[in-house]
């Protein structure tokens, strides 16, 4: 099945003239309509439109990096004359007037848009569910969500229906659907890969946490689709002129956190760090304990800028429509509006904590360039489930996340890649943490300890 290779198997094929566009196309179109009742991952196919690509890609004399080769788009990024509903009952009648940057240069490389794929509604939830397309199901557990916000992302990849494409993170909604799904994923440094012509827009001051990043099944194909998005975009004011570098892995040390301070994390998931600890060293990478010095507050000066800022923004978006609104848009909304509405003194004066924790960090850093840490406190939950006992404590949906939201916060690089199964059969990542614009790094080491670790399974459904 052509749908089962990786997406850098898939460039090579099609360039050798061994699998046309058109089969490639095909056979995803048939693995979507097999097991999308099932999941329900995509919000729109693009049949039609994506046979018709298909059969001009293959008498084109120019061709791209991604020539012929099938790509999914979270339905977050505009994709031209399609809407962009978020999720949102709020949204329905928009339509994009043109491709997001993201879409855009997936198209110039060559990809074909197979459809727009699933999250929560306004991407707020680590779950996804809304009132137009309804909950998507983890293909390792139909009972069990594939994360959020870019679920619907992960769940079409790791089931065969993609080989890849566009997600988004703003508090880890790339690395928590990546690491529940058992593919890769990237969050990249703000600005490095363009979120113009994404909703809510997030290429502005106002958007500091939020990123656009590839997904794929490998970290060979995430690189891939790095390079391909990746650039300077005037309509992005975080954008830098930052061009694709080699990265030297010479001399690299790694600093292993084993979980955020004292939150703790599932013993499936401490395992799988200390594997990957272990494949590393014997890459020749030394690893040593890692615990940074004034992030205390790293948590939950995240959820000031994520929850309790935009929330009042929201209730007034909100108002008088309330009932159209899905428990996924309003769950964080409403536990944030129990704390008082952010005064701007308090903005700035947390503004400028996050830089001083920023400014601390990085200087750790010049020791250990690249920290190994979980990839959540938790493997895919239940849907709705929302607090797990881990020894003697319990823990809440926020203290899960807590490995991944000061990335965010920092406006830090960061790559989750598939590393194990727990017992029972639910897949397990690592999370590789960088310096600003330090993508080329994570991803060779991404890229190296996929090959040291072997391939990774298929979830059972997808086989």
């Amino acid at each position: 099945m052509p749908n089962k290779l990786t997406l850098t198997q898939m460039v090579g094929e099609v360039r050798a003239g061994r699998v046309s566009s058109v089969e490639l196309v095909e056979a995803h179109l048939r693995q979507i309509e097999r097991l999308n009742p099932k999941l329900n991952a995509f919000v729109s196919v693009f049949a039609e439109e994506a046979r018709a690509a298909a059969k001009a890609a293959e008498g084109r004399r120019e061709r791209g990096r991604l020539h012929g080769v099938p790509v999914s788009i979270k339905d977050s990024f505009d994709v031209q004359g399609q809407p962009t509903l978020c999720g949102s009952r709020l949204r329905l009648g928009h339509r994009a007037s043109e491709d997001s940057t993201a879409v855009a240069r997936l198209r110039a490389a060559g990809a074909i848009v197979l459809g727009k794929t699933n999250c929560p509604e306004s991407l707020y939830n680590y779950e996804t569910d809304n009132y137009i397309t309804g909950r998507t199901n983890s293909p390792w557990d139909l009972e069990r969500t594939p994360g959020g916000s870019s679920g619907g992302e992960a769940a079409a990849i790791a089931s065969f229906c993609s080989p890849g494409g566009m997600g988004s993170d703003g508090g880890g909604s790339i690395r928590e659907p990546a690491h529940f799904s058992g593919i890769a994923g990237l969050k990249p440094t703000p600005g490095r890969v363009s979120a113009a012509g994404h909703f809510p827009v997030i290429s502005h001051p106002g958007g500091l946490l939020g990123v656009g990043g590839p997904m794929a099944r490998t970290a060979e194909d995430v690189r891939l689709l790095f390079e391909v998005t990746a650039g300077y975009d005037t309509e992005d004011p975080f954008s830098a002129p930052v061009p694709l570098r080699q990265p030297d892995l010479g001399g690299l040390r790694i600093g292993l956190m084993p979980q955020f301070y004292d939150v703790p994390v599932q013993p499936a998931i401490r395992t799988a760090v200390e594997k990957a600890a272990l494949v590393a060293e014997q890459l020749g990478f030394p690893v040593e304990p890692f615990r940074p010095r004034g992030l205390q507050r790293a948590t939950e000066l995240w959820w000031f800028f994520f929850g309790r800022v935009p929330a009042p923004f929201l209730q007034r978006m909100f108002a008088g429509r309330e009932q159209e609104a899905h428990w996924s848009g309003t769950e964080l909304m409403t536990l944030a509006l129990e704390e008082p509405e952010p005064t701007a003194r308090e903005i700035i004066e947390n503004l400028a904590a996050r830089d001083a924790m920023r400014s601390a960090l990085l200087r750790e850093m010049r020791e250990f360039p690249v920290l190994l840490a979980p990839a959540c406190g938790v493997t895919a939950f239940r849907h709705r489930e929302r607090r797990w006992l881990i020894g003697e404590r319990w823990i809440g949906l926020l203290e899960a996340m807590a490995p991944l939201t000061p990335v965010n916060l920092l406006g830090l690089p960061a790559m989750v890649i598939p590393f194990d199964l727990t017992p029972d059969g639910l897949p397990v990542g690592i999370q590789l943490i960088g310096r600003p614009y330090d993508e080329e790094l994570l991803l060779e080491l991404a890229v190296r300890l996929e090959a040291a670790r072997g391939p990774f399974p298929a979830p059972p459904m997808a086989r």
